[in-house]
């Protein structure tokens, strides 16, 4: 996981050793380094970025100047030699908020931070992007189908069933291109079989129950099946 981070500071030592404990850390990608705000913002203005380390007292333009012009998006560690500033500065919901000089132990737990924010955006933009249904083409039209109606998918030659909680579909594809398009709630449990995991009712040994139909579990997809299922 690389975040793309810039350093918005006026003070030459400050930009320098900041700059150089960020470019010692594997997650940490410099885009650019400046010297006030207005360069800062037109910066911002063509390019994404994850993170700003961001001074608080600068001429002209303050870093609080800045979060007031600042679009949704990037996290903000903001970075002083006054800690008078702290309780403005969670006000504007920054990650972390960090003394001059900045050590190497303080460094690494506002890095932390930033890496689990960041980690748990991505997981939700994911999810937010993640399809949550299927459209099958049956009598000359496309029905949906959202996941959670799903129950298992059976091969039967040149077609699969979709068998659903009211109704069977026969659609013409392969198991290989569903297996592609279905989300992360399913699972190929057999060569001829692909289960909804949230819609198993039982397992013993070499099957389970879905929908009231006994399904075979190969032995090659069990150890899958029993790793994605919240055991006891």
């Amino acid at each position: 996981m690389i975040v793309k981070c810039i350093i918005v500071d006026d003070e030459i030592m400050s930009r320098k050793s900041l700059q150089r404990l960020c470019e010692q850390h594997e997650s940490l990608e410099v885009m650019t380094v400046c010297e006030n705000v207005p360069d800062a913002l037109a910066f911002l203005a063509e390019h994404d970025v994850d993170l700003i380390w961001l001074d608080v007292e600068m001429p002209g333009m303050t870093g609080f100047d800045l979060l007031e012009q600042l679009p949704t998006g990037p996290q903000v560690i903001m970075t002083t030699s006054q800690t008078e500033y702290a309780f403005t500065a969670f006000q504007y919901q920054v990650t972390d908020y960090l003394k001059k000089p900045v050590t190497l132990p303080r460094f690494k737990l506002a890095v932390e931070k930033v890496l689990d924010v960041h980690t748990r955006m991505k997981a939700r933009q994911s999810d937010k992007n993640t399809p949550k249904d299927i459209y099958v083409k049956t009598d000359g039209r496309y029905i949906r189908l959202p996941y959670e109606t799903i129950s298992f998918i059976e091969n039967t030659g040149d077609y699969v069933k979709i068998v659903t909680q009211n109704q069977t579909y026969v659609v013409y594809t392969t198991m290989k291109s569903l297996e592609e398009k279905l989300g992360a709630t399913f699972l190929r449990v057999h060569r001829s079989f692909i289960v909804n995991l949230d819609k198993i009712v039982d397992i013993e040994e070499s099957n389970l129950v879905v929908a009231n139909k006994v399904i075979p579990v190969s032995r090659a997809n069990k150890v899958e099946l029993m790793n994605r299922l919240n055991l006891l």
